[in-house]
């Protein structure tokens, strides 16, 4: 497994622009994550990162969530690229799937999904719409405000401190990988 190997997949499969960036930033996340929770699968946990999404374009995932994670594993099986630990992460991201979270890696992929999300929602409502103007207590405090980014999973975020990290630092942590690719993010 290597990442530019990944990177020809995702852009063979994935072509809608925000999802591409969504991918990205899901991988910074999970790339923080495994360096903190488990160095020694940093490449593992970053490229499920990248991939978790992979069949976002080729599925109906809105009238069909079931079908979102299965199909992915189908290609990547079929690429024979991946891990089991990491089809499984990709599997449980989605709940819809009924596969149950059971590893730190699962666990992490489920919270980093939507809290990426969620941070660049919250970056577009500053009026430069840069990561680098979004202080982690703004993140905090718009959790609490159910109406913003309604969609946002925030059971899912929460459920970090399952492995030991306050919601607190999981949201500096985010925001911190997030502005590291801002350029590529394009925010």
């Amino acid at each position: 497994m290597d990442r530019q190997k990944a990177l020809e997949i995702l852009h063979q499969y994935l072509h809608t622009e925000n999802l591409v960036k969504h991918s990205f930033a899901v991988e910074a996340v999970m790339k923080t994550l495994a360096e903190r929770l488990e160095p020694d699968k940093v490449e593992e946990w970053s490229i499920a990162g990248l991939l978790h999404d992979l069949d976002a374009d080729l599925v109906d995932y809105r009238n069909h969530p079931e079908l979102h994670g299965p199909k992915t594993i189908e290609i990547l099986r079929g690429l024979n690229f991946g891990t089991e630990d990491m089809y499984h992460a990709i599997l449980a991201h989605n709940q819809a799937t009924g596969t149950k979270i059971e590893s730190k890696f699962d666990q992490a992929l489920y919270a980093a999904d939507p809290i990426t999300g969620f941070i660049t929602a919250v970056a577009l409502v500053y009026p430069d719409k840069k990561l680098s103007s979004v202080k982690v207590k703004s993140i905090i405090k718009r959790m609490n405000e159910l109406r913003f980014a309604a969609g946002a999973d925030r059971n899912a975020m929460r459920s970090i401190e399952l492995l030991g990290i306050p919601f607190e630092e999981f949201a500096e942590l985010s925001l911190k990988a997030m502005t590291e690719i801002a350029d590529v993010l394009g925010l």
